[in-house]
């Protein structure tokens, strides 16, 4: 099983689960690891992310952390836009995700190349993001969230969460392939704290397996959020051993993809993981 972009994968050649590393170009995410706010400090952030073996950079430009009030697209691409000019221009060719859910800003990242589009709202049929991806070309994360990033975690409430996420995924996918986007070109992301409990985080990480069965590869981001920190009793600052810890146990699982914010740690990780699993 592989994730493709216009034929060509976007996976790692050895196997080995992808890391996603994180950029977030907003002054009001849960945890961004930003010493400066300036679209140089971000580039060079994102630099050092590929240099500590980022396989694939993911910038956003909105907080999508519970609570999270909406910008407009114009506001979004202000952030955004000269980060991913410049990455292009140093870096051109990186693999890139834009983390957005406005059609407008993913029509203008996927216009200077970038592959990938991430869409927490996973492909709302009722919304144009599938006309972006299908005139792009573009690579997909289908995401599920109960409610919105405001409302998201207020008192979510599931009969069986892993059975009613698998009908979500499979209801998209049918959507996607309307408009002509195969599941080569989707990965599937549960949505790890998007309007879920703890139990129901649980459960998802532990049915990675039964998502893959759906035919598409599966990506999971763990990283820092607030199920760590329920698991530890550690504040935000201190999660990256849980983290990790996370990141492992959704590669064993079978995740193609794993989104952290402490990209050398999580590669380093997964490089000794990986060898030692492979010893007879």
């Amino acid at each position: 099983m592989n994730w493709l972009y216009k034929g060509a994968p976007l996976l790692r050649a050895d196997g080995r689960c992808s890391v996603m590393g994180i950029v977030n170009v907003t002054p009001d995410s849960f945890y961004d690891g930003r010493i400066a706010d300036t679209p140089d400090s971000d580039v060079s952030r994102a630099a050092k992310m590929l240099a500590n073996g980022a396989d694939i950079l993911d910038l956003g430009g909105e907080s999508t952390r519970p609570g999270a009030q909406p910008i407009d697209a114009e506001e979004e691409w202000r952030r955004v836009g000269p980060v991913l000019e410049a990455l292009r221009a140093l870096h051109s060719s990186a693999l890139i995700s834009i983390d957005t859910f406005k059609p407008a800003v993913a029509g203008r990242a996927t216009a200077l190349g970038v592959q990938i589009i991430n869409d927490v709202t996973g492909l709302d049929p009722a919304g144009k993001m599938g006309e972006v991806v299908a005139e792009s070309g573009a690579s997909l994360v289908i995401m599920h969230m109960q409610g919105t990033p405001a409302t998201m975690q207020n008192n979510p409430q599931y009969n069986d969460v892993v059975g009613e996420l698998m009908a979500f995924f499979e209801q998209r996918l049918r959507f996607a392939e309307s408009l002509g986007i195969g599941p080569e070109r989707i990965a599937l992301d549960p949505g790890i704290g998007f309007g879920k409990r703890l139990e129901h985080n649980i459960a998802l990480l532990q049915s990675i397996g039964r998502i893959r069965q759906l035919g598409c590869v599966v990506l999971i981001g763990t990283s820092r959020k607030r199920m760590i920190g329920e698991l530890t009793g550690r504040v935000v600052e201190e999660r990256l051993a849980g983290s990790v810890a996370s990141a492992l146990h959704a590669a064993w699982q079978g995740a193609s993809i794993v989104r952290v914010h402490d990209v050398a740690e999580t590669a380093d990780a997964l490089n000794v993981w990986s060898a030692l699993s492979e010893i007879n």
